[in-house]
């Protein structure tokens, strides 16, 4: 039976709609909010999956009729997911995964799609609920209901699920989501706010989440099914008393080996030595053998992270020996690649990335086909981890879910520090290859990226560091339980760890925040306190980079495209172009084959490695476009000649008429007694009539014979205006 239900939030109405579509589903929702309309479904495996992690996939399905396109692709159908549906499906991801029993490991999918988009009332918020919904109403095992709200700040003022409109003034772009008890998930983006107005932005958000959890309550306790028993993971007692015996004094000085590589390995060996003694041991069959290996490996796995974990929060140790506010070893430097047209190095520790910039012309932005305004992107920021960065062997081809993220993240550090497209109008690419990783690359691509920028030439607004902080806590963040917040975490931190929160900003303040955790939630003191850590962290990194390179170079390097960009009247876009783009090709080929963009308003931007090149094609547009006025003075060539006068070439295709009463103060019977073809005559603009055609006179620029100024110059202007058939002087015309 359909049941419908209703909540005026913030100025819209969200309407749930259950019990008639996707029935067969473990549970299903239909949101809508305002004319924004999506479905979604979630469905949970029967038997566990073998492995050591919760197999949980979330979907987020943009369907192009939900904007009244057909897709642009060949066969006219949706693909593969963009990278806004990418990142949206993560969004989703990041805080429902965390409202799990630790030990599920039944497969669950969440499949969101987006069937109606009204672009002020976002889809992506609308999906997250739904998920939260749909888990909630079904027999599934789940601890939420989480919801999620997108926060901006106009005038000073915090606005929940801003409009398009809004968004655009917004110096806030903040994604927010967690249960009625805390946040678990943070994905924001600022123009240089400081960390308490960020924190202002968080809570304020957490508070309009608190509603939609409670509405959510009352749908479930309506409608919701009795949960089905799912069998956790747990682990075999007697096996984790005796690996524990044997391995936890032999880990604790394993971990505390200062080398990434080094520590593995040490710890494989111990890992090794166990899981070979319990393989060599007889079994009453392969699924018993394959049952115990596998609970000896999580074991062992769950005793290295217990260990980490006790020795940071209780004694204050970290892997590599560093204090909980230390940044690891850094180091920055430029120009590595002397034909990119910027690039640079930065190394923090045993993570380490390269990162190159590419500057191109206006139409090298990127197209974007998805469901939201955006058509194309000027700025683009992309993100590698190939296997070798960790030392191991592994896929390679097109950017995973993580890399599109990473890649995301820095794009959104950056953008509110790189200039507008009317500043500097270059497609700008940069590209961080990470080429060796022990945690927080993404921060590192972050500050190699901004680096490479400046060594570019592209100038940007102030210098960007990030840097990823941590947390382990002993317990519930209850303030019974102590916890421990650390500075730049590396691999096994973050692996084992609480909490993975991404900071990056300028001096002025915050530019970019992500916040993953695998517990329930964070409070308001533990933000707090880790921006304030991260503040000071950000300050050191930004010393090293100054002293790679402080501010951005005057101009692109050597091997960029050179560009000039400059205005003509819209109406003469036509006249450039030329019919079938004769006129621009003609230009093109003229010039070295230079690149030349043309905006709708009338904004011509010319791209070159050579600036002489670029001044040419300039001369040449504006030759074309150019209008002669009355008053201006002209040497150009002869290149035609009639009885009646003489043509002059002015400027590009612009000629003016010379009569032949203003070729000489004195009578001339032909133009061509006094000029031919080929001459240079120097003319002044006399007239422009209502056709555009432009008169010229020579005698101006002739010295007026004294004896017959006054005599003859009234009447041969009087009788130049008489018709032809008319004139009664004393030349003689041809019928």
């Amino acid at each position: 039976m359909k049941r419908v239900f209703e909540l005026e939030f913030e100025g819209k109405k969200f309407v749930v709609e259950a019990g008639e579509i996707a029935k067969q589903a473990d549970g299903a929702v239909l949101v809508r909010l305002n004319e924004t309309a999506v479905l979604s479904t979630v469905c949970c495996s029967d038997e566990p999956k073998e492995g050591d992690f919760f197999p949980l996939t979330v979907g987020y399905e943009e369907k192009q009729y939900a904007v009244g396109k057909i897709p642009g692709s060949f066969l006219r159908r949706e693909g593969r997911a963009g990278e806004h549906a990418t990142l949206s499906a993560r969004l989703i991801d990041r805080p429902i995964r965390p409202m799990f029993s630790e030990g599920f490991r039944n497969e669950v999918q969440i499949v969101n799609t987006v069937m109606s988009v009204d672009q002020d009332c976002t889809p992506e918020m609308t999906a997250m609920l739904g998920s939260s919904l749909a888990l909630g109403i079904s027999d599934i095992p789940f601890d939420g209901p989480i919801a999620g709200v997108y926060v901006g700040r106009v005038d000073g003022k915090f606005i929940i699920n801003p409009t398009v409109e809004e968004k655009a003034k917004s110096d806030i772009n903040l994604a927010v989501a967690g249960s009625k008890d805390a946040i678990n998930m943070v994905e924001a983006g600022a123009d240089q706010v400081n960390e308490e107005t960020m924190l202002d932005a968080l809570m304020f958000g957490h508070e309009a989440i608190k509603r939609l959890c409670a509405w959510q309550e009352e749908i479930i306790a309506e409608i919701g099914k009795e949960k089905r028993h799912i069998d956790l993971y747990k682990c075999d007692p007697e096996i984790e008393k005796d690996i524990k015996d044997r391995a936890q004094d032999r880990l604790v000085k394993a971990i505390s080996i200062f080398d990434k590589l080094e520590r593995q390995d040490a710890i494989d060996a111990i890992k090794d030595e166990i899981l070979d003694d319990y393989d060599a041991r007889s079994y009453p069959d392969e699924k018993t053998h394959q049952k115990v290996m596998h609970m000896v490996n999580e074991t062992l796995e769950l005793l290295v992270a217990t260990e980490v974990r006790r020795l940071i929060t209780e004694e204050k140790i970290r892997p590599d020996g560093r204090r909980v506010d230390e940044i690891r070893p850094l180091d920055a430097q430029i120009d590595l690649l002397p034909r990119t047209h910027g690039s640079a190095m930065f190394t923090r520790g045993q993570t380490q990335v390269i990162s190159v910039t590419t500057l191109g012309a206006k139409s090298d932005a990127q197209i974007i086909d998805n469901l939201t305004e955006e058509d194309s992107r000027h700025w683009m920021h992309h993100y590698n981890f190939p296997p070798y960065s960790v030392g191991e062997v592994g896929r390679m081809g097109s950017p995973g879910r993580r890399e599109i993220g990473h890649g995301a993240l820095g794009e959104r550090a950056l953008s509110y520090v790189i200039p507008s497209e009317e500043e500097f109008p270059y497609t700008i690419r940069t590209v961080a290859e990470v080429v060796e990783s022990n945690g927080s690359s993404s921060q590192a691509s972050i500050c190699a990226s901004c680096m490479s920028l400046m060594a570019a030439g592209v100038p940007i607004k102030a210098m960007v560091s990030g840097i990823a902080m941590g947390l382990i806590s002993s317990g519930p963040l209850d303030g019974k339980h102590p916890y421990t917040i650390l500075t730049d975490i590396q691999g096994l931190e973050d692996h084992f760890g609480d909490m993975d929160f991404k900071v990056a900003g300028t001096e002025k303040g915050i530019t970019a925040l992500q916040m993953d955790i695998k517990i329930k939630g964070v409070t308001k003191e533990v933000l707090r306190e880790a921006l304030a850590q991260a503040h000071e962290a950000r300050a050191k990194i930004r010393e090293v980079m100054a002293q790679a390179i402080s501010e951005p170079r005057p101009d692109v390097g050597k091997y960029a495209p050179k560009m000039d960009t400059f205005m003509i009247d819209p109406d003469k876009i036509r006249d450039v172009i030329g019919t079938g783009g004769k006129v621009i090709n003609d230009i093109i080929a003229q010039c070295d084959n230079v690149k030349i963009d043309i905006e709708d308003s009338g904004q011509v931007t010319i791209y070159h490695m050579d600036r002489d090149t670029i001044n040419k094609a300039k001369g040449i547009i504006l030759d074309i476009v150019r209008e002669a006025k009355v008053g201006e003075d002209f040497e150009g060539k002869v290149t035609r000649v009639e009885d009646y006068g003489a043509f002059v070439n002015l400027f590009g295709n612009v000629e003016g008429l010379c009569h032949i009463s203003r070729l000489g103060w004195g009578f001339i019977d032909k133009a061509s007694d006094v000029v031919k073809v080929g001459d240079t005559l120097k003319v002044r603009v006399v007239e422009i009539d209502e056709h555009g055609k432009v008169k010229v006179s020579h005698r101006e620029f002739e010295e007026k014979p004294a004896d017959f100024v006054e005599r003859d110059n009234h009447s041969r202007i009087e009788r130049q205006a008489r018709p032809n058939n008319s004139f009664k002087g004393p030349r003689k015309f041809k019928k």
